[in-house]
Parts: structure tokens; sequence; C-alpha cells
């Protein structure tokens, strides 16, 4: 089963980034593969429906989530809602790129919690008919540490983010087979 990871952080070392490069890491180590593309190291254009060519990082972002089985976005919270990066990101994409596919969010916010992008985040799969994981991945505040290595700072984190991922993917092989 393949996998596709959207890192909607523009930030050099942003925590929802870091998040996402753990959830690879996690869902690599379950012997699945997986594509992640950052959207601070890739970036693409604005999105315009005018424009006619399709650029070489939009072709590679196309591809990427249409020939995953499922889907991870993360992004930070920004003043409630999710990054305009990875929004823009979205807007290259539509209904056969995610039709049927189970999709994961997850949010990194600077205060407890960032539920509020990723309901915004929910509403947008729904929209591109692909199909909300009941479970979703939100750090925030203290929860937002990472190690040297890459991985989250306490076990508390790490644990919860392995048993999401651990259900996520168990769901996402149940859908791919319908």
């Amino acid at each position: 089963m393949k996998i596709a990871i959207l890192a909607g952080g523009n930030r050099q070392q942003a925590t929802s980034t870091l998040l996402a490069r753990y959830v690879k890491k996690v869902v690599e180590q379950r012997s699945y593969e997986v594509d992640l593309i950052d959207l601070h190291k890739e970036p693409l254009p604005f999105y315009s429906p005018d424009n006619g060519d399709v650029p070489p990082a939009v072709q590679r972002l196309q591809s990427t989530v249409k020939g995953a089985d499922a889907v991870v976005l993360s992004t930070p919270e920004y003043h409630g809602s999710l990054s305009g990066v990875l929004k823009n990101a979205l807007d290259f994409l539509n209904f056969e790129h995610f039709d049927g596919k189970l999709v994961l969010v997850c949010s990194s916010a600077g205060g407890s919690v960032g539920t509020s992008s990723l309901t915004q985040l929910q509403t947008i799969v729904r929209n591109l008919h692909g199909i909300n994981s009941p479970e979703w991945i939100s750090i925030g505040g203290q929860q937002r540490n990472f190690g040297e290595d890459g991985e989250p700072g306490t076990e508390e984190v790490k644990a919860r983010i392995q048993r999401t991922v651990d259900f996520f993917l168990a769901l996402a092989a149940k859908v791919r087979q319908h």
C-alpha cells in the first residue's frame, strides 16, 4: 500500500513538518511505501485555473496523490485555520486524486490544540470525495518538542501518534479492499 504525505508548513523546522516526517517514519516501520512532499522544500506556484502549463512540482504533487492508496495531510494552525501553502496545494487536486481514499489529518498549533484547522481540512477532504479518518493527530504547546533525531520529545506523544497511524493504516487497508 502506498501512502502520500503532504507537509503544509512553510518554515525550515515547522513542527507540522517534523510531525509529518515522524508519521512517515512510523508508516515505513510498518513496511508501507511512503512519499512525503514537503511544501517548504518543494514550493508550488499560486493556483490559477487560467494557467495552461502544469509545472513539474504540480505534476509531482498530482501523480503522488493520485498514485497513493491513502493520504496524510499535515498543517500548522495559523489563525484558526490551515496553512495557505497546504490550501494552495489542495487547490491543484480534485476528485480523481482523493475519490474513495482514506485521509488522515494532522496539525501542530502554538496553543494547546489545533482542531479548527483539522475540522476545515476534513471539510475539504469531504468535498474532494475523500474519506476522513475518524481519528486525527493534533499536537500543541509543549507537545511540539522534537529531538534532534526527529522523534517527538515525549513517549506519550510518540505512543499517541503510533496508535493513530496504526488505526489509520488498518482502516486504509479495509477501505482499499472495497
